[in-house]
């Protein structure tokens, strides 16, 4: 498995144009021969798109993680106590971060297999009818690549190289969580100086465990770093449209979080699984 996020794509020139079959079939292409093909024409394994070998297993693996991520906040007192719009930003700037070291805490591994998609041949003869007669589609929603998903196994096999403790997932959540940087906090620097206890006392965790703790801190908060290359957007695709569709992860755990009665949520998530699992 590749450690670095693809590049070039081998089954285009040095200019990035498409193959040269795609490039003679396509009357599009033809007649605009300098634009880039978009990434829905490369022909590479590693763009191809992907879907998990066990959707409905790996999406209630998820969904636990995710119902273990609200209880770690709501028994968190220092973010309960923020001003409710913070505690609304502060989770939709870093749930995907948070979700993804619940996977690793968890060791939720899952496979993948490459997703049908119709031959190129067939995209051309389909996509210029709709264009001469006016009636342009909008086009579907992408998958996720091989090359994002592999880069996605790769972050979590780090983290679980490091063998961290309960301890050290809970107070890393923690250097996530409080972000400053946040646009629009209404207490920045209180937040910042949580980060700075969070990070603290992760800090003194390691120690002990590690005579050389500065080291392993670095290690963890550089493997920490990498998270915040994986856009929430994969996560939403690969984990949770295959069953339950389009749904706003984000959203979703603010209800559950912040209503004094999250029951709706929780029960809104319950039958849109089991309707998917139907199907």
């Amino acid at each position: 498995m590749s450690s670095s996020q693809p590049g070039t794509c081998p089954c285009q020139g040095a200019a990035g144009r498409p193959a040269i079959l795609y490039a003679l079939l396509s009357p599009n292409l033809r007649a605009r021969p300098s634009v880039a093909p978009a990434r829905g024409h490369c022909l590479c394994r590693q763009h191809r798109p992907v879907q998990l070998c066990a959707p409905n297993r790996t999406c209630r693996e998820a969904l636990d993680v995710l119902a273990k991520t609200v209880v770690f906040l709501r028994n968190l007192p220092s973010f309960c106590q923020l001003h409710p719009q913070d505690q609304r930003r502060l989770l939709r700037g870093c749930w995907g971060p948070l979700f993804l070291l619940g996977l690793a805490q968890d060791t939720v591994t899952f496979e993948v297999a490459e997703a049908p998609v119709p031959s190129i041949l067939k995209k051309i003869l389909l996509e210029e009818p709709n264009r001469s007669t006016g009636s342009a589609q909008p086009p579907d929603r992408p998958q996720p690549s091989l090359a994002a998903v592999q880069w996605l196994q790769y972050c979590l096999e780090s983290f679980w190289s490091l063998e961290l403790g309960p301890k050290e997932y809970a107070y890393l959540k923690g250097t996530i969580l409080f972000n400053p940087d946040v646009p629009g906090l209404h207490a920045t620097s209180h937040i910042g100086h949580l980060q700075q206890e969070a990070h603290q006392a992760l800090c003194e965790v390691l120690e002990p465990r590690c005579p050389a703790g500065q080291g392993r801190l670095a290690r963890v908060l550089l493997t920490a770093s990498s998270l915040k290359s994986i856009p929430p957007s994969l996560l939403g695709d690969l984990f949770f449209r295959p069953v339950i569709g389009d749904i706003d992860i984000a959203g979703l755990l603010e209800d559950m979080l912040l209503l004094s009665q999250p029951a709706p949520a929780q029960a809104e998530i319950r039958c849109r699984v089991c309707r998917g699992w139907q199907h």
